[in-house]
């Protein structure tokens, strides 16, 4: 059979089948391109219906304008870290508040009187503590090999710190190298593999009230920001107990979480570090607080030499007022000095013969302009040299040489207390199963305190934490309350109550003899009255 014809005969089926397919396709094409500019024509005339005048908006190419403030925010980007610093809270670290008639209440603790807040805590009160309890903070790189300064209170009592860089996803674990409690200053380390980028410090003394002011740090954990405000004052004290901080004011924005971060100036040059705010509701009120650079640097100095900071003390105290120091002078005949107000109980001013109400004049032969230029002199002495203090003792002038020592040791519970130092008596270092806790945390009465509380008996340390679920806390013992005895033997000190702690086991029966303020007293008359509080240890 001749296949030709049929084979042409279905090749031209096929072709006529392609070129009906092509032109319905093209057809349906047409159809679509109409319907589309049908609708785009009626789309468009229902737009311009609607705003016949308006003209689209066009965005323009990208062009990053640029100031200032960018150019020191890049700067400091890579410098500026996020601390994480993790606790594992017991459930005996719970501190409870007893009222206090004789305190206002918007007061906060002595600690921090009145409005002024150290930002790390919560700013939303007392908060139910977990077991295992996170805070957050900043700090800035002051070292390539990864030195990193901060708030002591942002690392305090932290079982781990972390540390994250600006665009780096690893958190580093730090440690801490060393800290100055009076200053509220931490030293840290991490160990980021690379050199790291430092910031670059100024000197402070050339601040000025107006200078522009620009905080960066991680506010309630928003890491990387900056706020920027002008230096409000200079040189201000809050009278907290720190001897040595005078701040930087600033209208920066700082809240919880800026803690530990720089404050820098124009030239993103750090001045300060960001330490504390005043505040009513918790958070940024227009009113914060830092640190001055040329302050922390010794403190940091002295720390990576030394692992802590040693400054000199004759041992003795003088009003923080001021401006009523210098009407007291003035009214004895003074323009400038210091007046003792009393003397560390077996420290060299008391040893060298120095008595309450002398008027220090000069020092080595340099008048003393005031009490901190007094303290910033003898502080910065070598510790045993030898200073000559020329002084006015009811009328009559007299040179007294007074020997300079260690100012953790003259005034060690004091000192001890400002840390934040728990009860030295609760810290077995040897983890023995068998030692005796109490649940409590405790500070001796300074002279000053004692006068604070209108409390007129001698010895006797004061309670800042009862401890949740504690020994304490089922004995009925309240923060607050003044320990004068326990077992019958007085107590006037850390060491004291360690003595006697040291001598009892669980299950041994405990009294504790405490004053109390009673309730409902009239203001200002605070009267106190003596309870027993006893209990066997738990075993």
């Amino acid at each position: 059979m001749n296949q030709a014809p049929f084979s042409g005969w279905v090749r031209r089926i096929a072709s006529q089948r392609w070129t009906a397919t092509a032109a319905a396709l093209f057809a349906a094409a047409l159809v679509i391109v109409s319907a589309a500019a049908f609708t785009a024509r009626v789309t468009s005339a229902r737009s311009q219906a609607v705003a016949p005048d308006a003209t689209p908006i066009t965005i323009p190419p990208v062009a990053k304008l640029g100031n200032d403030f960018t150019r020191i925010a890049q700067m400091l980007e890579p410098s500026v870290v996020y601390i994480t610093s993790e606790y594992k809270i017991r459930p005996t670290t719970q501190r409870r508040r007893t009222p206090d008639p004789q305190q206002d209440e918007d007061q906060e603790e002595d600690v921090i009187p009145g409005p002024f807040r150290r930002f790390f805590q919560s700013p939303f009160g007392d908060i139910p503590v977990p077991r295992r309890q996170e805070g957050t903070g900043s700090g800035f790189i002051v070292d390539r090999n990864g030195y990193i300064m901060t708030n002591l209170h942002v690392v305090r009592d932290a079982t781990a710190i972390k540390v994250k860089l600006t665009g780096d996803p690893t958190e580093y674990k730090a440690k801490l190298v060393g800290s100055d409690p009076e200053l509220d200053i931490a030293v840290i380390k991490i160990d980021a593999g690379r050199p790291l980028q430092p910031v670059k410090v100024a000197n402070s003394d050339s601040v000025q009230v107006g200078d522009w002011a620009i905080a960066i740090g991680a506010p309630f954990g928003l890491e990387t920001t900056v706020t920027a405000g002008i230096v409000s004052a200079l040189g201000r004290d809050l009278a907290t107990p720190q001897q040595f901080q005078r701040f930087i004011q600033t209208d920066a924005a700082i809240n919880p979480g800026n803690s530990g971060g720089p404050l820098v100036n124009i030239r993103g040059e750090v001045i300060g570090v960001n330490t504390m705010i005043a505040t009513r509701s918790g958070g940024y009120e227009g009113i914060g607080f830092a640190l001055p650079i040329n302050i922390a640097a010794k403190s940091y100095n002295q720390i990576i030499r030394h692992g802590r900071v040693i400054r000199g003390s004759i041992g003795i105290r003088f009003p923080r007022d001021e401006a009523q120091m210098k009407n007291t002078l003035r009214a004895l005949g003074f323009d400038h000095g210091v007046i003792v107000e009393s003397v560390a109980p077996g420290g060299p001013a008391e040893k060298a013969g120095l008595k309450s109400e002398d008027v220090v004049l000069s020092l080595n032969g340099q008048p003393v302009r005031d009490g901190n230029d007094l303290v910033n002199r003898i502080s910065d002495m070598p510790i045993g040299s030898e200073a000559t203090l020329e002084i006015d003792r009811g009328g009559r002038r007299m040179t007294i040489k007074v020997p300079i020592e260690e100012r953790d040791k003259v005034f060690k519970e004091d000192l001890a207390a400002l840390g934040g130092r728990r009860e030295m008596v609760d810290e077995d270092e040897k983890g023995s199963e068998s030692s005796a806790r109490f649940g409590i945390g405790i500070r001796p009465l300074t002279e000053e305190r004692r006068k604070q509380l209108g409390f007129p008996q001698e010895g006797g340390v004061e309670v800042t934490v009862v401890e949740e679920d504690s020994f304490a806390e089922e004995i009925g013992m309240r923060v607050g309350d003044i320990i004068v005895s326990i077992n019958r033997q007085p107590v006037s000190s850390f060491e004291d109550v360690k003595r006697i702690q040291s001598t009892l086991k669980r299950g041994d029966a405990v009294a504790f003899r405490v004053m109390r303020p009673v309730v409902g007293q009239t203001r200002g008359q605070r009267q106190w009255t003596g309870v027993y509080l006893s209990g066997v240890l738990p075993k």
